[in-house]
C-alpha cells in the first residue's frame, strides 16, 4: 500500500516531469516550478523525521499526498489558461513542503518494516511499484499524443484524478504498531515525544552517527541529475511523441533496476553485508562513467541556443533514436540502481524506525538542494554543457565520498550500540519470537 501510494501521486509527478518541461512546450515555467518545490523541500525535509517521530507516519503520510493533486492541476490549468505561470510555481512550492513529508514517511516505514536481509528486497518491491506509476502515466501520456505536438488536457485530468484517489489510500493504512516482521520482531513504534527532544534527535543523530554527513554529496547528487536528463536532452532533443516514448522507457527500466541491484546484489545472502555494499558501489561506478562518456558525445552536438523552442525535433522514425532512446533506458538504470543503493546504506545503519526517519529526512533535504540549484540553473538559460559537466562531476564526488562510508561504517550485521535514538530513550529492542538465521 505503500508503494501505491507513491505509485499514484510521486509516480504521477515523475511522468509528468519526464515529459520535459511538464509537457509544455516553453520549459522555463517548470523550471522555475521545480526549483520553487526543491527549495522549500529540501528546508522541510531537515525536519520532516521530526515531524513523523512526533505524528506518526500514517499520519505524516496523508500530510505528504496532499500537494501533489494541486500540482498536477496546476498544469492543467496553464494548458488552458498559458498566462497561469505564476499559480505552476506556487503550486510546486507547496508540493515541495508536502513531499517532504511524504518521502520521510516512506523511508521510515520501507526501512523498518523490513529485518536486516530484507532491506534490499523491500526497496526494490517498493521502488517497483512506485515506478509503475511513472509507467502507467507515461503510456497514457504516449497514447493520448501519439499525433499530437503538445500536451492535450485529457493527459492532465487523468493524472489528476489518479492523484486524488492516491490521497485517500493512507486512510486504509494499517498503524505501524499492528506490524510484525517475517522473523516475529516488531518495528518501534513511535514514541510521541516533546518537540524540544526531537529537534535535540537532529543533533543527536549527526553527534552519535557522523558517517552519514559522508553520504551528503551521494545524497546530493541524487535528484541533481534529472534536470539534464528530463529538460536538457529529452525536451531539447525530441518531439513529444518522442519525449513520451523516452519517458515511458526510462520509467520502465526503473522497474528492472531497482530489482536487479536491491534483490541480486543488495539482498545476497551468499555474501557478507560488506562485501555486498562494496559490489553495488562497484557497479555504480561502472554505469556512472559508462552512461556519461555515452551522453557526452551527444551533448558536443548541440546547444541550448541552436535548438530554439519551435525547432524540428527528432521524432521515432529518425535513424538516429534507437540510439539515443537507449542512453535513456541506461539512465533510468542508473537512477534506480542509485536511490536504491542510497536508501539501503541509509537502512545498514540501524534498524530503529525514530532514527531512520531523521536520516530519511536528511536524504531527501541534502537530494532537494541540489535538485532546486539545478533547476534554477535550467531556468536561467545557463548552457547545456555547463550542466551536463556539473551532473557528471557531482554524481563521481559522491561515489567518490560514500567509499570510506562503506568502509567505516557498513557492518556485517546492525547491533544495538547502532540504535542511537533508541538508547537515548532506554528502550530495549524486542525480543525475537523465533530464531532466524540473519544475513
Amino acid at each position: 500500500m505503500l508503494g501505491f501510494v507513491c505509485f499514484l501521486c510521486p509516480g504521477m509527478y515523475n511522468a509528468l516531469t519526464g515529459l520535459g518541461g511538464g509537457g509544455q512546450v516553453n520549459a522555463t515555467v517548470s523550471a522555475n516550478s521545480n526549483s520553487a518545490l526543491y527549495a522549500t523541500y529540501a528546508f522541510f525535509a531537515f525536519f520532516s523525521g521530526t515531524v513523523n517521530n512526533k505524528i506518526g507516519p500514517k499520519r505524516t503520510l496523508l500530510l505528504g499526498t496532499l500537494g501533489y493533486a494541486l500540482y498536477i492541476g496546476s498544469y492543467l490549468a496553464i494548458n488552458i489558461h498559458p498566462n497561469a505561470g505564476a499559480f505552476v510555481e506556487a503550486a510546486g512550492a507547496l508540493l515541495g513542503v508536502t513531499a517532504a513529508f511524504l518521502w520521510t514517511a516512506q523511508g521510515s516505514l520501507m526501512l523498518s518494516y523490513a529485518t536486516e536481509s530484507q532491506k534490499g528486497l523491500f526497496i526494490g518491491i517498493f521502488w517497483a511499484i512506485f515506478n509503475m506509476g511513472a509507467v502507467v502515466g507515461s503510456s497514457v501520456s504516449l497514447g493520448q499524443n501519439f499525433d499530437s505536438t503538445v500536451l492535450g488536457n485529457g493527459t492532465y485530468i487523468g493524472f489528476l484524478i489518479l492523484t486524488l484517489i492516491g490521497v485517500t489510500v493512507p486512510l486504509m493504512m494499517a498503524s505501524p504498531e499492528s506490524m510484525l516482521r517475517t522473523d516475529g520482531t516488531r518495528p518501534v513504534v513511535e514514541r510521541k515525544p516533546s518537540w524540544a527532544s526531537e529537534f535535540y534527535n537532529l543533533w543527536l543523530a549527526l553527534w552519535s552517527d557522523p558517517m552519514i554527513l559522508l553520504l551528503f554529496p551521494m545524497f546530493f547528487a541524487s535528484n541533481y541529475f534529472y534536470t539534464w536528463q528530463f529538460n536538457d536532452y529529452n525536451s531539447a532533443l525530441f518531439d513529444i511523441r518522442a519525449r513520451a516514448l523516452n519517458n515511458l522507457a526510462y520509467w520502465l527500466s526503473q522497474i528492472f533496476g531497482s530489482f536487479l541491484i536491491g534483490y541480486f546484489v543488495l539482498d545476497q545472502k551468499r555474501m557478507r553485508r560488506r562485501v555486498r555494499a562494496f559490489t553495488g558501489w562497484g557497479i555504480l561506478v561502472a554505469l556512472t562513467f559508462t552512461v556519461h562518456i555515452w551522453a557526452y558525445f551527444y551533448q558536443r552536438t548541440y546547444t541550448r541556443v541552436s535548438i530554439p523552442d519551435d525547432a524540428q525535433k527528432m521524432d521515432i522514425h529518425d535513424p538516429r533514436y534507437p540510439a539515443h532512446v537507449w542512453l535513456m533506458i541506461f539512465y533510468g538504470l542508473l537512477d534506480s540502481m542509485w536511490q536504491t543503493c542510497a536508501m539501503w546504506l541509509i537502512g545498514a545503519m540501524s534498524n530503529d524506525a525514530n532514527k531512520l526517519g531523521v536520516f530519511s529526512g536528511f536524504y531527501h533535504s541534502i537530494q532537494s538542494a541540489g535538485a532546486a540549484i539545478v533547476w534554477r540553473l535550467d531556468a536561467i538559460d545557463t548552457p547545456y554543457m555547463n550542466i551536463f559537466i556539473s551532473t557528471w562531476c557531482i554524481v563521481a564526488a559522491g561515489l567518490a565520498f560514500a567509499l570510506p562510508m562503506i568502509h567505516l561504517r557498513v557492518k556485517d550485521h546492525t547491533t544495538f550500540e547502532d540504535e542511537t535514538l533508541m538508547k537515548q530513550d532506554r528502550v530495549e529492542p524486542a525480543k525475537v519470537e523465533k530464531p532466524i538465521a540473519e544475513d
